[in-house]
């Protein structure tokens, strides 16, 4: 099913790269782009790429042999840029019903980037691949991984790095702060901080999805504190299961910090004095949410790898001495 949700996106990246302009309207900026759309086209397929090879490492035999930083890595880059697509996408879908809009996101002006068929098509798939991706995901965690998060959140040991871990807790939910707020003041229709192109383009889909980055960014925060200030001596976090925080966390970070760094990206290739720029404020947004997925990401690595060291897989030959048995 995830090989199959990719052919649709996959079809129309080959016909633009080969020249094509199919669901590009004739006034499309999108058309006057050149070689900065090829490049960004060019990205984006072997984006789609992964995703195929993804699931072969999910699903063949010799995927459990890959190193767990070589699958974690672009499967987390794969959920934050899926996650809110499955999150946000349907509530657009739904605003645009209620309202009488044909179409599931806008894009029907003149001055529209593509026809709205083509959000429908693309987005449906990324949705298809996300489910599908995200469950032989959840299957392979499970099997290789899953001693890793068992148990309340409330049975993790002390550790030694536990003041460090509420330090970045405490530097994580600062810089959050930015990146949230920013986000909630255009999802309310504010335009502080954005450029004219783009204040021009306000709309309701982009006011919800900023409505979705101020959603992750809370689920970050959240997830980050409870895993920071959860267990040890005085057993905190009572009966919720470590892997809620964790998904939170993981989520979140996948989120902030990939999207963040492909709203960044995109605007690279825009010169200097273009009215579409991204303006000051929201570039330092976008940079802010990288950093904090990123940082929230490498702690994250740091607590698995200190899990991994104290736990034990149960019947598991040749378990060292001393080690505990998690959950």
């Amino acid at each position: 099913m995830a090989l199959a949700a990719c052919v649709p996106y996959l079809t129309l990246k080959v016909i633009w790269l080969s020249g094509g302009r199919l669901g590009i309207p004739v006034h499309s900026p999108l058309r006057q782009d050149g070689d900065s759309l090829m490049a960004l086209n060019g990205l984006t397929v072997a984006m789609d790429a992964a995703v195929i090879v993804l699931a072969f490492l999910l699903t063949r035999p010799w995927g459990g042999r890959v190193p767990a930083w070589l699958l974690a890595v672009p499967m987390w880059c794969a959920t934050g840029l899926l996650a809110p697509i499955v999150v946000v996408f349907p509530a657009q879908a739904v605003a645009g019903a209620l309202v009488g809009r044909t179409g599931a996101v806008s894009g029907g002006g003149p001055d529209a980037l593509l026809e709205p068929w083509v959000w429908t098509v693309v987005y449906t798939g990324f949705i298809v691949q996300a489910l599908a991706l995200g469950t032989l995901f959840v299957r392979y965690a499970r099997h290789r991984w899953g001693h890793l998060w068992r148990g309340p959140l409330a049975g993790l040991p002390d550790s030694p790095l536990r003041p460090a871990r509420r330090l970045t807790a405490g530097a994580v939910t600062v810089l959050s702060a930015l990146p949230a707020a920013m986000h909630l003041l255009w999802a309310a229709g504010s335009s502080v901080g954005l450029s004219p192109v783009r204040v021009a383009d306000r709309d309701l889909d982009a006011r919800l999805n900023d409505a979705g980055f101020v959603l992750f960014a809370s689920v970050t925060v959240v997830g980050v504190l409870l895993l920071a200030l959860g267990g040890g001596p005085r057993r905190r976090g009572g009966r919720l299961p470590l892997l809620v925080p964790l998904t939170a966390a993981w989520l979140g970070s996948g989120t902030l910090a990939c999207w963040g760094g492909w709203l960044a990206l995109t605007g690279l290739p825009v010169p200097a004095g273009d009215p579409r720029q991204p303006a000051p404020l929201m570039s330092l947004t976008y940079a802010v949410q990288m950093i904090v997925g990123v940082v929230v990401a490498a702690a994250g690595a740091h607590f698995f790898a200190e899990r991994a060291a104290g736990c034990a897989v149960p019947g598991q030959a040749g378990e060292r001495s001393g080690a505990v048995r998690c959950g």
